[in-house]
């Protein structure tokens, strides 16, 4: 009789690996500022650095036993292979595209540069569905640190008249949501007919002076512009400031998407000079050797926020450096390396004025405490009524989403 000897089943590696795990490993990568290239470089990744990032994650992260590590890392071909399926699985799933068109396939890519053929390198970029998935991590793990925290829309010292009562009940006004109190309306008919007789001919008379409503903590929407300062400065000093703060600007969109449905989210970029760009494009956005208009954001924040019809409109500036520059009436940038020139500095604060004039509040957040910088953030922030947080990479996710969520006036140090 012959014997049988069973195994478990084991699938190949590239279909065991998970697939989200991977791309969070990879984050740093994917939203890579210009941290460590040419100040003139485009955003160029090769296959074969893509490989490499791969290969960087698996060794740095427990995504895969080592005694499969120790295999995979044992033979060439196996590792090619390995890293291929891997690209083609990231593709497939919407994680990654390639850069020539925006979508494409393991087919088109094939056909072209790397793979073999002819024509240009392939290049890869983060998708949409890639951008949203990080930004969503960055969420999961930023508010992990802020402990459990009451999601909901923002609150206000306000109150209004609603179905979710909270707060005391006031006297009808015309307009509001006729959630009455029926027992303080009944004893105000009651104290004013001084009755309590009530007949099936002849019931209590009700009148319009002795309604009474509840009130609920009255909820608003907040239209946001998160402006990025993406100066050359920002991956100076060895140090990569830019990359933490595309992904609080990441995890703060996916926030509203899914706590405050009511409210807009819009970012700027701020160097030379300013211009809005989509969420969509966040994720492959990179510094470069620029100066910092700050007054250039600020009045292309303006003009995106004067379109907008919510009770709240806010700025949040992520900075490190002080404004050197200006776009003068003929169009022509005004620069001054050195900074805190007082041409450049009067009317920055300037265009702070017309912010507050709007009621746009403006909290900043600042990676540098050089002394005139903190003195010039410390103005912006007297003038709007707004905060003004001294930070640096490590923790500015914190800091940004407890602002946010918190609505606290005070100054964080």
């Amino acid at each position: 009789m012959p014997r049988f000897t069973y195994h478990k089943h084991r699938p190949n590696l590239w279909e065991d690996l998970d697939l989200s795990d991977l791309v969070n490993a990879m984050s740093e990568f994917l939203l890579g500022s210009g941290f460590g290239e040419p100040a003139d470089g485009e955003s160029q990744t090769s296959r074969e650095d893509l490989k490499d990032a791969i290969i960087n994650a698996l060794m740095t992260s427990n995504l895969l036993p080592d005694e499969d590590l120790q295999k995979l890392f044992s033979n060439e071909d196996t590792l090619n292979e390995f890293l291929e399926k891997i690209i083609e699985r990231l593709m497939n799933e919407g994680f990654i595209q390639t850069a020539q068109n925006g979508t494409g396939s393991m087919e088109d890519s094939d056909d072209q540069g790397e793979a073999g053929g002819t024509g240009a390198p392939v290049r890869f970029e983060l998708s949409e569905k890639g951008t949203d998935f990080l930004g969503y991590r960055a969420l999961r793990e930023l508010m992990g640190a802020l402990g459990r925290s009451s999601f909901g829309s923002h609150d206000t010292h306000d109150l209004a008249t609603g179905v979710d009562a909270s707060g005391p009940s006031k006297p009808y006004e015309f307009g509001d949501t006729l959630n009455l109190d029926v027992s303080e309306t009944l004893l105000n008919t009651i104290r004013r007919t001084k009755t309590l007789e009530v007949t099936e001919d002849h019931g209590l008379d009700v009148g319009y002076e002795d309604l009474v409503v509840r009130q609920t903590e009255y909820r608003s929407s907040c239209a946001t512009v998160v402006m990025l300062d993406c100066s050359h400065s920002m991956i100076l000093y060895g140090e990569d400031r830019f990359t933490p703060a595309k992904k609080v600007a990441l995890a703060l969109s996916h926030l509203l998407r899914t706590q405050f449905p009511g409210d807009s989210l819009r970012v700027v970029l701020f160097h030379d000079s300013a211009e809005e760009i989509p969420l969509s494009m966040l994720g492959r956005v990179k510094v470069g050797p620029h100066y910092t208009n700050t007054r250039e954001g600020l009045r292309v924040a303006q003009r995106i926020l004067a379109r907008e019809s919510k009770d709240m409109k806010q700025i949040v500036m992520i900075t490190d450096g002080k404004p050197t520059a200006l776009t003068l009436d003929d169009g022509r940038i005004y620069r001054n390396p050195f900074g805190m020139d007082p041409k450049v500095i009067g009317l920055t604060l300037k265009e702070v004025i017309n912010c507050r004039r709007q009621n746009i509040m403006i909290n900043t957040f600042m990676l540098a405490r050089d002394y005139e910088l903190v003195a010039f953030v410390a103005k912006v922030s007297e003038l709007t009524r707004g905060k003004a947080y001294f930070t640096s990479p490590y923790d500015l996710g914190e800091a940004v989403l407890m602002d946010f969520l918190r609505k606290k006036r005070t100054v964080g140090h």
